[in-house]
């Protein structure tokens, strides 16, 4: 094969794995939207929606742990198959009828699939594209991913919310999903290297990072997962609760990029602490804002999600800002094992504690993580220097809801 076939079967594969990844997010938002809609709506134990959401994110930490074994063992292409074929089980489980805890472990299954499928995806791509436009590649998958769910709670508030319809919809997309990896020519890439923790090292080159990646994990999971339960007690119909979800995606280019570029210029570090203001202040204003007036709510949520997105994406930088080369495998097998963790851990507890403290509690959860992260790091920026611009990775735009996974490749540099 020519240079020239092989670059453009690369580049087809690449857009193969992009359509497929975006096609699971847009199942993945009906099933975000649907599954706590439903739960709320027909007198489930109240502390099953937020189970769903706590159980995902155990499945997540799960598909961490075991994604990397069965890829060396079969390949990217066959794992990929079957962590989707885990999706349309989770789906097919949901659409069986309400059965709150076959419901909890579906959103279980679901998780160990979702990290799966970040894990092969990422890897794939990065080992795939060429380095003259790999940060764009990624990029753009993220964006897509993260836009595909929005796409998808959209989708849902213009179905009937009862019957089985939503997981049956998930399950299509989630089928057709398969037929661009099936098709793709692209050989599998190397197996990804072991998850090799290295938790003293991540914090020494920079606590920062770490402890930003921690917070992270649980703010945007508790965010991302909670926002339909609290909508749907609060009586916002279903088309309400759908376009709430949707528009909260864009808060990833309308608040991340800006902020992402400010952090490029200045201190990481200041940035970082104006985006925790920034999402305590929009938490507050969220418990103020009723929904009576839902442009305002919606605006409200959208600046909220995108500003819980922005620690990730800048947390993930400034680690890199300190890291050396040879050390990108293990600390972003370490930041992911971190972000798995605290995005299983924050919502556990705010599922216990909601029925003493109300729906209202995981806006309160996301106030105490964001200010103890803002007084962390302001300790933090009184005893290391900054950062010289030069010396700095270029910063792109990464979704906390698509953990950094890519830098799990064999004598692969992460791109960030």
């Amino acid at each position: 094969m020519t240079g020239e076939a092989q670059r453009a079967s690369s580049l087809f594969s690449i857009t193969a794995i992009v359509v497929s990844m975006t096609l699971v997010a847009i199942g993945n938002g009906v099933m975000l939207a649907y599954v706590p809609y439903v739960l709320s709506q027909t007198g489930a134990p109240s502390w099953t929606p937020g189970a769903t959401v706590t159980t995902m994110a155990f499945g997540g930490l799960i598909g961490c742990v075991i994604a990397g074994p069965v890829i060396r063992r079969v390949g990217h292409a066959r794992a990929f198959s079957c962590s989707l074929a885990l999706v349309i089980i989770a789906a097919f489980l949901v659409a069986l009828g309400v059965t709150p805890l076959l419901w909890v472990l579906a959103r279980g299954i679901y998780g160990i699939a979702g990290n799966g499928n970040f894990i092969i995806a990422q890897s794939w791509l990065n080992h795939a594209s060429d380095n003259r436009w790999r940060g764009k590649a990624m990029s753009f998958f993220y964006m897509a991913y993260v836009l595909g769910l929005g796409v998808g709670a959209w989708i849902f508030g213009r179905m009937p919310a009862d019957g089985n319809l939503a997981p049956l919809v998930t399950i299509f997309v989630t089928t057709v999903a398969l037929l661009p990896i099936g098709l793709t020519r692209l050989p599998n890439p190397p197996p990804p290297a072991r998850v090799n923790l290295d938790f003293a090292m991540a914090w020494r080159n920079s606590p920062v990072a770490l402890i930003g990646v921690l917070a992270s994990g649980g703010l945007s999971m508790v965010v991302q997962g909670f926002t339909p339960i609290y909508a749907a007690t609060n009586n916002a119909g279903q088309t309400d609760v759908a376009l709430l979800m949707f528009v909260m995606q864009f808060g990833l280019i309308f608040v991340q990029y800006p902020l992402g570029t400010l952090s490029d210029r200045i201190d990481r570090r200041i940035v970082l602490i104006f985006t925790c203001l920034l999402i305590t202040g929009a938490a507050v204003a969220a418990l103020f804002v009723s929904f009576s007036a839902f442009v305002l709510l919606m605006v409200v949520f959208a600046l909220w999600a995108g500003a819980v997105e922005s620690v990730y994406s800048i947390a993930n930088a400034h680690a890199n800002d300190r890291t050396d080369p040879e050390d990108f495998v293990p600390l972003a097998s370490t930041l992911l094992v971190a972000w798995s963790t605290s995005a299983t851990i924050v919502p556990l507890g705010v599922t216990a504690l909601t029925p003493v403290f109300g729906p209202q509690t995981f806006i309160y959860a996301v106030i105490g993580v964001a200010m103890l992260y803002a007084a962390f790091v302001a300790g933090r920026l009184r005893r290391r220097e900054t950062v010289p611009p030069e010396a700095r990775e270029n910063f792109e735009i990464r979704s906390a809801q698509v953990p950094n996974a890519g830098a799990l490749v064999e004598g692969q540099k992460a791109p960030e």
